[in-house]
């Protein structure tokens, strides 16, 4: 594939079938969708006080940086975003990359240019479907509770469930190596596909499909993070945790709690509750 012809970012499917020596089939089918971080960014005024994205994301080129940048809006600036990161860590989040990570990466980008300017507080938000983008604070713990394992905070794969806007796994992307990302309404999935696109994070993969059978042709993770909530961690999902992985989950109905489940070796797993939490409920198969 030449660099004129790649696409960001890439579908799951490449990199599985690549694996399995199949021929890519992921479909392109394109959603016509009113959220995207193109047209969130053509809505905004130019912001000259907003600290370059090019220098807070790697791997964003200098051509779509000044492009997203330039169309920034005050209200979303750097320090903004500064300012929700302090507030998270007082909430005591301390791990400085994931804090880092949540400071690269522009939430208002992901939301309606109805919500930019609540995108920084400390708040799930709506995005369509009856599905939220979860509240900065949530998502910073998660991956913080990925980050505290075996391996000093090494994360080389990661699957996420629930993809929704996409804002997570661009969260994610800034401290794994690889995160591979499941959505079930295809709605969300061309959504977040719109949303990261600009953004051209090479390490980000997303499928469209059934989130609680996870992705076995990728397997094992040795991080997963579910964005919904279920009675129980899908038996699945546990068979695809690599051994010394981490994963963190809502588990509970009308009442939640942040689960840790670690997989010890190849038949044990130790699970510790970590707070009470708000999730929207984990379902099967998909939706088109």
């Amino acid at each position: 594939m030449t660099e004129k012809t790649r696409r960001f970012p890439l579908p799951l499917s490449s990199v599985a079938n690549k694996a399995h020596g199949e021929k890519k089939g992921l479909s392109q089918q394109k959603t016509v969708m009113p959220q995207t971080a193109t047209r969130n960014a053509a809505t905004n005024s130019s912001l000259a006080t907003s600290r370059p994205i090019r220098k807070e994301l790697g791997a964003v080129p200098v051509k779509a940086a000044r492009q997203i940048e330039s169309s920034s809006s005050t209200m979303v600036s750097h320090a903004v975003r500064k300012a929700m990161v302090e507030r998270v860590a007082s909430q005591g989040v301390k791990d400085a990359k994931v804090l880092k990570a949540l400071e690269n990466v522009p939430r208002h980008l992901f939301l309606e240019p109805a919500l930019a300017s609540q995108a920084y507080i400390d708040a799930s938000l709506p995005i369509g479907h009856h599905q939220t983008i979860s509240q900065p604070y949530i998502v910073a713990r998660m991956i913080e509770v990925l980050r505290d394992n075996m391996q000093g905070g090494t994360l080389e794969r990661v699957l996420e469930i629930g993809t929704g806007c996409g804002y997570q796994a661009a969260v994610l992307s800034q401290v794994a190596k690889d995160v591979y990302s499941i959505e079930r309404i295809k709605a969300l999935h061309e959504l977040a596909k719109s949303n990261l696109r600009p953004l051209r994070i090479p390490n980000i993969r997303l499928h469209y499909g059934d989130g609680m059978l996870g992705f076995p042709q990728i397997a094992p993770f040795d991080g997963i993070i579910l964005a919904a909530a279920g009675l129980e961690v899908p038996k699945d999902l546990l068979e695809q945790m690599a051994i010394g992985g981490r994963l963190v989950a809502p588990v509970g109905s009308s009442s939640q709690v942040l689960q840790l489940i670690e997989r010890k070796s190849r038949h044990e797993w130790v699970t510790t509750n970590l707070e009470n939490c708000h999730f929207v409920p984990l379902r099967p198969g998909t939706i088109a």
